[in-house]
């Protein structure tokens, strides 16, 4: 199988390795940013999904460009269907997530605060009576802290932000008006697709004047939950999970045969990381309503990466 399992160039500078993302940090503060196939959970390194990387990045790039007129981003240019070089920023250290409906299953979602009976969370009061997977009265924002020494992210209020000194209550401000503004275009063109975005998380750094920029990802099948359209009525009605783009069967799997947390994970099937790939594929063709074209160019899929980016940095 043609994947990415790993990006590392001893010729670029100031490497460093994310659980997916391989990252160079340049001399002019420009950032190359390639996107592996890796599948990351349970802390560590399953296996590597065909295309995955690719996806990944195209589909931000959908988004970044659909959104460019509603706030700034990083991205300078894509010299390759898995790397995108952006502009170095200083991460604010605050995640945004933005719910449209009372869903999730982490210990931070609305949906598992409010079923142990808590109605004031992030700042907000929810009203009673709501059902899971029920759209709520309109979106909310439900920051958390950004932990960058593997610590537990935990819910944020606005007062909580500002009284830490997290953000001024000007970047509050901006990143709650910017994000809020993406995430209203994105449910639109979603719908569009015959699909709800459902909620999302974005996250915004700071160049070198203070602009507060867009960053990351965006809205794509890994920060993002999507619900199908056809299909969630009759799945509210019944009390069950709305239909969605289900990846996770290698996380599944794995999680049947081990504790992943302790134990060494067994060989995973070919045919379930391909049907991992086919639903990836699938996810992005449906949320642009673009075919996927898969880049086979290159003896191997590190080759094109390396070719292309020793292509184009050295005439930018």
């Amino acid at each position: 199988m043609r994947v990415l399992s790993q990006a590392h160039f001893p010729e670029l500078p100031n490497y460093y390795r994310g659980k997916v993302r391989e990252n160079y940090d340049l001399p002019d503060g420009r950032r190359v940013i390639i996107s592996t196939d890796r599948l990351s959970a349970f802390d560590k390194i399953l296996t590597c999904i065909p295309y995955k990387g690719q996806v990944l990045t195209q589909t931000a790039r959908y988004w970044f460009e659909a959104t460019s007129d509603i706030c700034p981003n990083h991205v300078i240019d894509y010299p390759d269907p898995n790397v995108v070089v952006g502009k170095r920023l200083d991460i604010l250290p605050v995640e945004i997530v933005v719910r449209g409906y009372l869903a999730g299953t982490t210990g931070t979602s609305i949906l598992t605060l409010y079923k142990k009976g808590e109605r004031d969370m992030y700042g907000i009061r929810l009203p009673d009576g709501l059902r899971d997977n029920e759209v709520l009265p309109h979106p909310i924002i439900t920051p958390t802290s950004k932990e960058f020494d593997g610590g537990h992210d935990e819910p944020l209020t606005p007062a909580d932000i500002l009284d830490r000194g997290l953000l001024g209550q000007s970047q509050w401000d901006t990143v709650s008006q910017y994000a809020l503004a993406l995430f209203a275009r994105g449910q639109d063109l979603a719908a569009r697709q015959g699909l709800i975005l459902v909620d999302t998380k974005y996250e915004f750094g700071t160049d070198e004047d203070g602009n507060v920029i867009l960053a990351d990802e965006i809205h794509t099948p890994d920060s993002s939950r999507y619900w199908l359209s056809d299909g969630y009525e009759a799945a509210f009605a019944a009390g069950s999970r709305p239909p969605s783009f289900d990846k996770d069967f290698v996380r599944s799997w794995v999680a049947e045969r081990c504790d992943p947390y302790h134990d060494e994970i067994p060989e995973i099937p070919e045919e379930l990381i391909q049907q991992t790939s086919e639903v990836y594929i699938k996810a992005f063709e449906t949320i642009t309503g673009r075919a996927f074209s898969k880049d086979d160019r290159g003896e191997s899929v590190v080759d094109r990466v390396h070719d292309n980016l020793t292509a184009y940095l050295s005439t930018r």
